[in-house]
């Protein structure tokens, strides 16, 4: 009989199938690297390109375009190709004015000379004011300021982080100053340091050619400052980017005469040089770990931690478990089912039966159909869609498919996974629409198509609406949003009616009781046991086992840093969804025993709740990280809180399946092992 219980087997197979056969055809016989993350080599004196992307700020969700401040532009402006992912996120990148010769040392480069108005000299003073940070990238390379801090337990041992970016500007630290307002720089000269690796052919086997000469870019660092700069005489637009400064030592060797800082004037506008030096440094950091530095972790006690709690809280529900089924089920079976007692025993039994209250009483009502059973199927569904695109995407990233070099290859496959694995949702919302004699299976099958995805498209939506009001890169276009439409109902919605199709085609699912005529009526529950209290508690434990995981996840978000630590991820959420099972059948027996046979919805809310406090959460953290001295803005907030709760009602969707799941089952087995007249 458990056979039928949710039986998902042959679809999930199904999408299974499609995906090794995709994989299968690849070159098994020879190493491959993803596209767009393949090794590059660079001949000595040849040009490399800096790629200017983003302007993003941890105090605000908000990121925009490079060139919507009025930086120094080349010629022509050239958008690259950007994949899914990228878009979705908004990490648009341009080519730039910078230019740079493999190898070849160069200071005190002319940019350009820009005459701003007050206007313009105010925004960047804004922009200063939030903490912008500017992201440029080389050889699919980020740029990063390092920093070096020494731990309180070793302070002997320095530990280097990189800070993705660098700032726009800052505040200027002015001793004994007695101004109302402050005063900000602007970081108008900025000294790159790219570090290259000589072509080695153990370095990527396969990748280089034998005796191929070249090298490999592995780093790409910045230290920005902030110069007055001054020239002879008038400006010579014809010589730059060599255009004498006298702000800089000549011949340029990297040092400057005495100077002031180029001060942000709101009031009067004024002139900006900007300038940069290009040095090189060879480095033994080889091409396959030049990202080392970017994914390092320096707080790998506080993960173990975590996971320590975590297996706390598991093995005290395991516990609890473990007792009902070891203890009060096993005397309540071997009561039920017991033949050989003698004719005393007997009559004892037939008096405790007349007389017992509990779950066995419901036996008749237990599997009775819920109110809006249909929507239950359809979340039940797409629970099972979002579990098996959380699988996949952990194996991919585990695996290191999903690398963050490979860019916006995470966001994309998660797109993608979600799409493929409609099949399995329209069967498994079928099968349980049509458990509870729902003869239409194509309201049914459109309901798991749209009602999810529905959801969240309207508030992805509104949240884009809000983005393109404040002009900010993480806008979609439209041709994006044409594309999702497309996956939508082109790919997803097709697979969900097909799956619907099997599904409905499949008989009932059988019951080990008989649904009576006449509802049982529920004896009245205490305050504790109400559905809203008993879905708070619920959610509250296994939201105890990752919080730690979370705040890392956010601060990867809304703070812009790379995550990149699956195997912690995968084995937490694998404790989040043993707790959200656990819980929920503890919950669900207490009800029964108390005679409330409305599970159903109930179990699928109390594993769900999850998503309240992990809401909460967001928004403790969002307040936690902004800077009180700002004023509070409702549209970037907006669009923090918008997505936080996309994130929420995935987490809801996803943890209330598997705790639904987990007490069907558990309902169905119980119910099973006693004999019922």
């Amino acid at each position: 009989r458990l056979r039928d219980t949710m039986t998902v087997s042959r679809p999930v197979l199904a999408g299974a199938a499609c995906l090794l056969l995709a994989i299968s055809v690849l070159p098994l016989a020879q190493a491959f690297y993803l596209p767009g993350v393949a090794p590059r080599t660079f001949k000595d004196g040849e040009s490399v390109n800096m790629k200017v992307q983003t302007l993003v700020s941890t105090e605000t969700p908000l990121q925009f375009d490079y060139y919507q401040l009025p930086f120094c532009k080349p010629k022509k402006v050239h958008d690259l190709p950007e994949n899914l992912g990228e878009a979705l996120a908004g990490e648009k990148a341009h080519t730039s004015a910078f230019k740079a010769l493999m190898k070849v040392d160069e200071y005190c480069k002319t940019l350009c000379r820009m005459k701003y108005t007050p206007q313009q000299m105010e925004e960047f003073q804004d922009f200063a004011i939030l903490e912008y940070r500017v992201n440029m990238r080389l050889d699919n390379l980020p740029i990063s300021e390092m920093a070096s801090y020494a731990l309180e337990a070793k302070p002997d041992k320095k530990i280097e982080i990189y800070n993705l970016g660098y700032p726009i500007g800052g505040k200027l630290a002015e001793e004994g100053s007695k101004k109302e307002t402050d005063s900000y720089v602007l970081n108008n000269h900025l000294r790159f340091k790219i570090k290259y690796h000589p072509v080695d052919n153990s370095d990527v086997t396969g990748m280089t050619e034998e005796g191929e000469e070249g090298n490999y870019i592995v780093g790409f660092t910045v230290i920005p400052l902030s110069i007055k700069h001054t020239y002879y005489g008038k400006w010579n637009q014809t010589a730059v980017p060599y255009v004498k400064l006298s702000t800089c030592t000549q011949p340029p060797t990297g040092h400057f005469e005495r100077h002031q800082p180029q001060v942000i004037d709101p009031a009067e506008g004024g002139e900006v040089v900007w300038t940069y030096d290009i040095t090189w440094e060879m480095s033994e950091v080889k091409w396959a770990s030049r990202w080392d530095v970017y994914l390092q972790m320096t707080d790998d006690n506080i993960h173990w931690f975590s996971i320590v709690n975590s297996l706390v809280i598991l093995t005290f529900l395991t516990g609890i478990v473990g007792l009902i089924m070891t203890r009060i089920l096993r005397k309540d079976f071997a009561r039920y089912n017991e033949v050989a007692l003698s004719e005393e025993d007997r009559a004892e039994q037939n008096r405790e039966m007349r007389e017992e209250t509990g779950w066995k009483l419901v036996y008749g009502d237990v599997f009775r159909a819920p109110p809006m059973a249909r929507v239950l199927a359809v979340y039940v569904g797409t629970g099972l869609q979002l579990s098996v695109m959380t699988v996949l995407t952990l194996v991919f990233a585990t695996l290191g498919f999903l690398s963050p070099s490979n860019r916006g290859a995470l966001l994309s496959s998660v797109l993608v996974f979600f799409v493929l694995m409609g099949l399995p949702a329209g069967y498994t919302s079928a099968r349980l629409a049509k458990f509870f004699k729902d003869e239409n299976p194509y309201r049914t099958a459109l309901l798991t198509g749209t009602l999810f995805p529905g959801v969240c498209f309207v508030i992805f939506f509104s949240v884009n609406m809000v983005a393109w009001a404040k002009q900010s890169s993480s806008a979609v276009p439209f041709g994006t949003l044409i594309v999702l439409m497309f996956l939508w109902f082109g790919i997803s919605l097709p697979l969900i009616f097909f799956g619907s199709y099997l599904g409905f085609r499949r008989e009932v699912m059988s019951t080990p009781a008989a649904v009576s005529a006449i509802p049982r009526q529920i004896p009245p529950t205490p305050w504790w046991m109400s559905p809203a209290c008993s879905a708070m508690v619920g959610g509250l434990l296994p939201f105890g086992a990752v919080f730690v995981e979370m705040f890392f996840i956010l601060s990867s978000i809304w703070q812009h840093r790379f995550y990149y630590m699956f195997g912690f991820l995968g084995l937490v959420v694998g404790i989040l969804i043993i707790t959200v099972v656990e819980i929920t059948i503890v919950l669900a027996y207490l009800h029964l025993c108390a005679e409330d046979y409305r599970w159903w919805w109930r179990s699928f809310m109390t594993a769900g709740s999850v998503a309240f406090y992990a809401f909460m959460y967001g928004t403790y953290h969002y307040w936690a990280r902004s800077n009180p001295a700002m004023a509070f803005d409702a549209l970037a907030a907006s669009i923090y809180f918008g997505y936080m709760g996309i994130i929420s009602y995935a987490i809801f969707v996803l943890c209330g399946f598997c705790g639904f799941v987990a007490t069907f089952a558990f309902t169905r087995k119980i119910y099973g092992s006693i004999k019922i007249d």
